[in-house]
């Protein structure tokens, strides 16, 4: 079916129409190694082709696990996916690179010998489904995934929705919305993976195109498309990726939030939402006897950052780019100093980002540009809105120093996760 083009006008929505004949080959690419991964000939058996979006996170560093405010967008680097039913009680999972998964549906339990690893995402998945009354049925399933791993354009968070949406199509009619699909993802990350983890790179990945959501109520998430599009001024977002991992660094992202609800406990709440900064200024004495230096800095950050969404919104649909690259600038500059999650202190000589954004503010100083710390931080990428005169140099220059392919122009893809066939 793919081969003879039938798919094409799909592939060219979410991919543009440069794009189609390479992402044609790439998705039968895919089909030959579902087939050859699981023994079968697949014209005797139905063949479902799924394609899940990365995100960008433009604004909101690390507020939403507090119930926060974020803007986030779907990318057009996805994860992609072949799957068909079976009729027993187990889900076989290949990912290029990876060995098979294997997970059956008799033991849906969190595990500390199984954290950290896709089987227990696929597992913490099924018990989500099943918890909420879904339907669970078997499939057989190879992924593949141009989301760079670690890159802050969550990969991770791309293969919790994937396997969320094929148990949804597979056995569930499509029924289940997306928003759903990705509360389901963040129960199996938090609960089985092991990670505290916000809703974000979830409910982006899930639902796509240009998003505003509100976390106030963290249960019933308001999510809001935005009317906004910066390359009609003539802006494009480039995101390097610096070659640093995220391995081992589980607990400099849970930290994060831990220590922000310290903060929020002293003054009798569950999260700092509503806090004001002149509450924790009146506080200062008693905050650092209680909860440290670092976590009253990530606090301020966080009630500042929240304010910035508010006011990067206001900027993007009103085509007010210098307020939009001076918010920009202002939430980079606040991830670094108050949030501190440009590198870990585990391993202080590896300042990967702390270099990018460097190297960064050399080739784009005086150039009306802005960047940023990129998703959780730690390791991994960085954001930059760059005048589009300016792209090509700032690319080559950030490939000079991080390797060749290493800085990305990225679009926006108004579609999250989808079936395609």
């Amino acid at each position: 079916m793919i081969e003879h083009g039938e798919l094409d006008s799909k592939l060219a929505e979410l991919y543009g129409e440069e794009a189609v004949e390479d992402q044609r080959y790439r998705y039968i690419r895919a089909i030959d190694e579902f087939s050859i991964n699981f023994d079968s000939d697949c014209k005797d058996r139905d063949i479902y082709l799924f394609s899940v979006s990365g995100r960008s996170e433009i604004c909101g560093n690390h507020t939403d696990h507090n119930c926060g405010l974020v803007i986030g967008c779907a990318v057009n680097l996805d994860l992609i996916a072949v799957a068909s039913p079976t009729s027993d009680r187990m889900i076989n999972l290949k990912s290029a690179g990876y060995p098979l998964d294997t997970v059956s549906f008799d033991k849906l339990s969190p595990s500390e010998c199984n954290k950290f690893s896709s089987s227990a995402i696929i597992a913490g998945i099924c018990s989500g489904f099943e918890k909420r009354g879904y339907a669970l049925g078997g499939f057989d399933a190879y992924t593949t995934n141009n989301v760079y791993k670690g890159s802050g354009l969550s990969s991770s968070a791309a293969f919790e929705v994937a396997v969320g949406t094929m148990m949804s199509c597979l056995h569930n009619g499509g029924s289940v919305d997306p928003v759903e699909i990705a509360k389901i993802s963040q129960y199996a990350e938090r609960e089985f993976f092991g990670k505290a983890c916000g809703l974000m790179d979830q409910a982006v990945c899930a639902v796509g195109g240009l998003v505003m959501i509100d976390f106030e109520k963290e249960d019933e998430p308001k999510i809001e498309k935005l009317n906004a599009d910066i390359s009609k001024y003539g802006y494009s977002m480039c995101i390097t990726n610096t070659g640093g991992s995220h391995a081992n660094l589980s607990d400099d992202y849970s930290a994060v939030p831990a220590e922000m609800k310290k903060i929020a406990d002293f003054f009798g709440r569950n999260v700092l939402r509503g806090l004001t900064m002149e509450q924790i200024i009146n506080k200062m004495p008693e905050l650092r006897d209680f909860a440290g230096d670092r976590a009253i800095l990530r606090a301020m950050h966080f009630i500042e950052e929240n304010d910035r969404v508010t006011a990067l919104r206001t900027a993007m649909e009103g085509g007010d780019m210098p307020a939009f690259i001076e918010t920009i600038l202002d939430s980079g500059r606040s991830s670094y100093q108050l949030l501190q999650n440009i590198y870990s202190n585990k391993a202080p000589e590896q300042q990967g980002i702390s270099l990018a954004l460097a190297v960064t503010e050399f080739l784009l100083k005086d150039k009306k540009s802005a960047w940023r710390v990129h998703g959780g931080g730690f390791a991994g990428t960085i954001q930059a809105f760059v005048p589009n005169e300016y792209t090509e140099h700032y690319r080559q220059g950030m490939d000079a120093v991080f390797g060749k392919g290493a800085c990305t122009v990225m679009r926006t893809r108004n579609v999250g996760a989808v079936r395609l066939a």
